[in-house]
C-alpha cells in the first residue's frame, strides 16, 4: 500500500482529466461541494443498514469494498479539485486543523472518550 500521496501529481492529473472533456466550467465550488457532499452520502450509503460487526468487516466482500473504494476515491477527488479551485494548500489545511483539534481535545480529557469537545 502506497503511503505517500502525491497531491500536486494528482491535481495534474485531475486538471487534464477535466480539460480533456472541457468540464473546468463545471468545477465552480459550489458545484464541487455539492459533489462531495453527494459522494460522501453514497459512501454512507453502503454502511447505512450494516451491523458494526458487518461493517467492520466490509473489506471482506470484495463487489461491496470495491464499491467502498470508488466512492472514497469521489470525496478525496471532489476536495482536492475544491482545494484546487479556492487555492487551499491541503497538507497545510490539514495540519493547522490537527493543531486545533489538539487544543479541543487535549489528551488528558479526550483519551478513550467519544465526547465532543464542548462535552469534556
Amino acid at each position: 500500500m502506497s503511503e505517500v500521496l502525491d497531491i500536486g501529481a494528482l491535481k495534474k492529473t485531475l486538471e487534464e482529466f477535466a480539460k480533456e472533456r472541457d468540464w473546468e466550467q463545471f468545477h465552480v465550488p459550489k458545484n464541487l461541494a455539492m459533489a462531495l457532499s453527494t459522494e460522501a452520502g453514497e459512501l454512507l450509503e453502503i454502511f447505512q443498514w450494516l451491523t458494526e460487526k458487518q461493517a467492520a468487516r466490509i473489506n471482506k466482500d470484495e463487489e461491496t469494498f470495491g464499491k467502498v473504494q470508488d466512492e472514497i476515491a469521489d470525496v478525496v477527488v471532489y476536495a482536492i479539485l475544491l482545494c484546487k479551485y479556492l487555492d487551499i494548500d491541503l497538507p497545510n489545511a490539514i495540519s493547522n486543523k490537527m493543531k486545533k483539534n489538539a487544543l479541543k481535545y487535549p489528551v488528558d480529557k479526550a483519551r478513550g472518550n467519544a465526547k465532543k469537545y464542548n462535552e469534556l
